[in-house]
């Protein structure tokens, strides 16, 4: 069964809608493998492209910024594989090709970069920011314990002359409503 068959199937069997099977569409082709990597590329030696393929995954496009280089048809992209390939001919072991890619891009290049203070707000700013998004969510949920002491106006009580106020003007609301103004 082809994919345009399955789309058919849950379109048409399971009465969904035809926004329904766009986005199953759109999901499959996002999830459709990249072939970045063109033929002229491609190392003669099986092992050494296997190799390279294996750091290639491990290297980020600069400019795409979160696909690796083997993922990307960005010119760029195309120029690191190509140094990859270049410094394994060369004879260079996988670590001395990353170490050399690292010294020359820095540690941004890599799709997961190491653990060290460099590269501490990479590693620490999207738990803080989920953790201050979720606190801030908490604190607006209805329920949820406020400070010692911090009442709002809309919990306070109300003095005496704002409860005499506001028995005038639902007297006066009460006479209009009657017919008696």
């Amino acid at each position: 069964m082809s994919v345009l068959d399955s789309v058919r199937y849950w379109n048409v069997r399971r009465g969904l809608g035809a926004g329904f099977a766009a986005v199953v569409m759109a999901m499959m082709l996002a999830a459709w493998p990249a072939a970045a990597v063109e033929p002229d590329e491609i190392l003669a030696d099986p092992k050494l492209e296997s190799r390279a393929r294996t750091l290639s995954l491990e290297l980020r496009c600069l400019v795409c910024q979160n696909q690796s280089i083997d993922d990307s048809n960005a010119p760029l992209a195309r120029d690191l594989r190509l140094l990859v390939r270049e410094r394994l001919v060369a004879g260079d072991s996988d670590a001395d090709v990353m170490r050399f890619i690292v010294a020359r891009y820095g540690d941004f290049v890599l799709l997961r970069p190491p653990f060290n203070w460099k590269t501490l707000i990479l590693w620490i700013s999207a738990p803080a920011i989920l953790l201050g998004v979720g606190w801030a969510l908490w604190r607006q949920m209805p329920g949820s314990p406020s400070p010692a002491g911090a009442r709002t106006a809309a919990t306070q009580p109300l003095t005496k002359e704002e409860e005499a106020a506001f028995e005038r003007i639902m007297k006066r609301g009460d006479d209009r409503e009657g017919g008696t103004s």
